[in-house]
């Protein structure tokens, strides 16, 4: 019997009416398989993957082929987002096997949990080199009962690999030096000159398609531009944002970033929108508006948080975890226009519209528009004759909303309506830096009604162990790494924001739990998970800043804050053992290790750490907080604090003053930003 109606995961939901006897990484379905000495089917995906649906469609609702994985193994469908652990392990071996990866992930294990065989997606009936699924299926029976010590064998050989390859990339010493003689200006020079090959200085971005936004990437070309004053990293950075927004990727009706585009040059786009891409984008994007003032990334920020509130927020105050690709079946169908349905809209007028977006009877992708922008609005402008450019902003942003109150009416992509802690703190983060921005007080109330609910809801009765996921009132799985090493980032932007220490002591409770439970002493690295988890076959590190930053490098950009804002030593000696493993890597590797990068960047040239003490200090914080000040650490207090290394002895009665220091050694305190602004 399908045990999968049991679930909150939409995408387990989904298959919860398949003829497949379908249970979900539960310790029901791995007791089952070792008593019964059957093998396990994993089969793991997520709700907006395409490719998923595809199979569930062909295979999975099959009567036949249901019954013949239901006779002969222990059947297992995975929310990789709900347990991106297992995840993790499987997709290793499928690499393994198949010198690819992707979803959905189809893993064969062993009753005990080891992997055997792997694969990704498998049609119906042999096609494109591929097997049948029913094939597959066939030859894993047979191989497993009849050849059972040679299954035993490759899924030893597998094990073996996926151990390995926690370590092959981390180094041991570096060359000898000390850690001040590595860290240096050259250092990041050799990384960014690295990272430079891979421009696309077409086009925007990194590499060709399938194009991916590069966040963590952008994120560290600004911030090496603010140290080193090299123009071609700034420059790059902007470019970048501004291809994308311009581009098919940025919903320009609707606002908010799809996961990547088909493409080069951002115009189709997997239509997907996921929670993560567009916090990470608003961060980075906040970031440029400090730098810039440019009105573009401000106007983007604002489109994409009204996508976020509109329609991923719950009536809690977290935040839904992504949008579905495909409605009624057909990829991008809610997202895309024929020339028609805008001037049926819009009337005469909206020839403009179909102008500035590049929409043609034609259509560019598949005999449909994707709306997208070539020009500026000045730019366009002049070729379009006219003088009157907030005339026109107000005709694109009046028609905007006219096309999305008319797109509403159609059939919705699916909502995945789970909430994560990890996702939900990378948007409370987003939050926080686009109020420092934009000091737009409506995020400072979303970014408090989020972290609070997270406090509360995702928060054991232990008061430090976490939970991953949560929907309808109801809390699941232990948390990981990311959950906890994302939640702390969130916790510390909050109070750099509104400087309330309740939110950094709850930062630094989090950081030594974190340390306790998830600590490789003999590495200096976080594992994934607690060693109290006892249902997977192995516990790993998750070391690569991929789609989403990696645990251990947003760990060690927490533990190089918390050591300035605490004065701990350990935790700064703890930065410099994990900085040690993987900057040989890095230097190697940057667009793989962006995170890593900006915490090498921070070393390199030292933390910027910020006072503001007495009566007027909250004004001049906020003020400050509007700058751009990358590797920047600041403390801001209204009373006299002895708490903390950085405010100790600081408060002068009827003043208010502004310290700039370094390792807690000031300059002569000033009164205004400007004149902080003449020190840095």
């Amino acid at each position: 019997m399908n045990q999968l109606h049991k679930e909150t995961s939409p995408y387990l939901l989904q298959h919860a009416h398949n003829p497949v006897n379908w249970y979900a990484w539960k310790p029901e379905a791995l007791e089952k398989a070792k008593r019964e000495d059957k093998p396990i089917l994993v089969s793991i995906g997520y709700s907006t993957c395409h490719w998923c649906h595809v199979m569930e469609r062909e295979s999975f609702e099959n009567e036949e082929v249901a019954a013949f994985m239901n006779e002969h193994f222990i059947n297992i469908k995975v929310d990789r987002e709900e347990r991106p652990d297992v995840d993790q392990i499987y997709m290793e071996a499928c690499q393994a096997v198949s010198g690819s990866g992707g979803w959905p992930l189809n893993c064969f294990l062993l009753p005990d949990g080891r992997p055997f065989y792997a694969g990704t997606y498998f049609p119906p009936r042999n096609a494109h080199n591929r097997p049948s699924w029913m094939q597959v299926l066939k030859n894993i029976y047979q191989a497993f009962y009849e050849k059972r010590s040679e299954v035993e064998g490759q899924a030893e050989r597998l094990m073996s690999y996926i151990e390995r390859a926690d370590t092959h990339l981390l180094g041991n010493e570096i060359d000898g030096l000390e850690t001040d003689q590595r860290f240096t200006p050259v250092l990041m020079d050799n990384i960014f000159f690295q990272l430079q090959k891979n421009f696309d200085t077409e086009e925007g971005g990194f590499g060709g398609a399938p194009k991916f936004p590069g966040s963590m990437s952008i994120q560290f070309l600004l911030e090496y531009y603010q140290k080193t004053n090299r123009v071609e990293a700034k420059e790059h950075a902007l470019f970048s944002l501004n291809q994308m927004i311009y581009g098919g990727i940025y919903d320009q009706i609707g606002g908010g970033f799809a996961r990547y585009t088909t493409d080069r040059a951002w115009l189709v786009p997997h239509f997907e929108k996921m929670l993560y891409d567009n916090a990470l984008l608003v961060s980075v994007l906040s970031d440029a508006y400090k730098l810039t003032k440019s009105e573009l990334y401000k106007t983007t920020i604002e489109e994409t948080l009204t996508f976020i509130e509109r329609e991923m927020t719950s009536p809690e105050h977290g935040f839904y975890a992504a949008l579905d690709a495909d409605s009624e079946g057909i990829e991008g169908k809610f997202y895309v226009w024929d020339q028609q349905e805008i001037l049926d809209v819009l009337g005469e007028e909206g020839a403009l519209l179909a102008a500035f977006y590049g929409v043609t009877k034609a259509g560019n992708w598949e005999g449909h528009n994707i709306l997208n922008r070539s020009y500026s609005f000045e730019d366009f402008a002049q070729r379009q004759g006219i003088t009157d450019i907030p005339a026109l902003k107000r005709y694109v942003q009046t028609s905007n909303h006219k096309l999305l109150k008319a797109r509403a009416k159609r059939i919705r992509p699916g909502l995945d309506d789970k909430i994560l802690l990890s996702w939900n703190a990378l948007m409370c983060t987003a939050y926080a830096k686009a109020y420092q921005a934009t000091q737009k007080e409506n995020y400072k109330s979303i970014m408090l009604q989020n972290i609070d609910f997270l406090l509360a809801k995702m928060i054991k009765e232990d008061s430090v162990s976490l939970y991953h996921t949560y929907k309808e009132g109801v809390q699941q799985y232990d948390g990981f790494l990311e959950d906890y090493a994302f939640l702390i980032e969130a916790l510390l932007t909050v109070y750099q924001t509104i400087f309330d220490t309740t939110y950094l002591q709850k930062a630094k409770i989090l950081t030594d739990h974190v340390i306790e439970q998830f600590l490789d002493e003999s590495v200096g690295l976080f594992y994934f998970t607690t060693a109290n988890q006892s249902d997977i076959v192995m516990r790993k590190k998750e070391i690569y800043d991929s789609a989403t930053p990696s645990g251990n490098s947003t760990m060690l950009h927490n533990l190089q804050k918390l050591a300035i804002l605490f004065g701990n030593q350990n935790y700064a000696a703890l930065t410099d053992r994990m900085l040690e493993k993987v900057v040989s890597t890095a230097e190697r590797y940057p667009s793989s290790f962006s995170r890593w990068s900006s915490a090498m960047l921070a070393r390199s040239y030292s933390y910027r750490e910020i006072a503001v003490v007495g009566e007027n200090a909250p004004a001049l914080a906020a003020e400050i907080n509007t700058l751009f000040l990358s590797n920047t650490i600041i403390m801001s207090s209204q009373t006299a604090v002895n708490d903390y290394p950085l405010l100790k002895d600081r408060y002068q009665k009827n003043e208010t003053y502004i310290y700039l220091c370094s390792n807690y050694t000031c300059q002569k305190p000033v009164k205004t930003v400007d004149e902080l602004l003449e020190l840095l």
